[in-house]
């Protein structure tokens, strides 16, 4: 499995919206600039293991379980195409 950062953007905006947060407040809970997290959400900017543990901490998750989510997003798809 390739790692795939708009299906990682794409797994954080999805959980983020889930729990009812906004762009805003989801970055100061991660302590990253609000633009920061939107470019990580469209797979524009790849966030480091640091920031990718911040976010999933401020999600209420484990970085390893927001990872699964990914992987998880990343199978249905290959499924889906293959």
């Amino acid at each position: 499995m390739l790692f795939d950062y708009a299906v990682l953007g794409d797994t954080i905006r999805d959980v983020r919206l889930e729990k009812g947060l906004s762009q805003e407040v989801l970055s100061g809970l991660a302590g990253i600039a609000r633009t920061h997290l939107t470019m990580i959400e469209s797979g524009t900017m790849h966030p480091t293991i640091e920031t990718l543990c911040k976010i999933a901490q401020a999600l209420g998750l484990r970085t390893s379980e927001l990872l699964s989510m990914m992987e998880k997003q990343i199978e249905a798809g290959s499924k889906l195409s293959g």
